[in-house]
């Protein structure tokens, strides 16, 4: 997906500058240099957001972003232990065959 050249600070100032009524949605878009399309996007991602709630956002994105790498690792190495024990012929304990594991 192409980067945009707005942030996501600039585009809640955008957001804001349209819900204070002083410029219509149109003039905006024009004056910005971007399509009312990309406008109704951000609205519905953005709308109702301030700054410091877009930088939240950022930082728990890249959180989940991690813990999910982090867990694709973790059924890597459940699934290589798994096909290693049974290679060599020993079986999962009752508890984990039950639970899938």
């Amino acid at each position: 997906m192409k980067k945009s050249q707005f942030n996501e600070e600039q585009i809640v100032r955008i957001l804001q500058e349209a819900a204070s009524g002083h410029k219509s949605q149109a003039q905006l878009c024009r004056e910005h240099g971007v399509s009312e399309n990309t406008f109704y996007t951000w609205k519905r991602k953005y709308g109702g957001l301030q700054s410091q709630d877009v930088r939240r956002l950022k930082e728990l994105e890249q959180e989940n972003s991690q813990l999910q790498r982090l867990l694709a690792e973790r059924d890597l190495e459940v699934d290589a232990v798994r096909s290693l024990l049974r290679k060599n012929g020993w079986a999962l304990p009752n508890g984990q065959r039950e639970r899938g594991l």
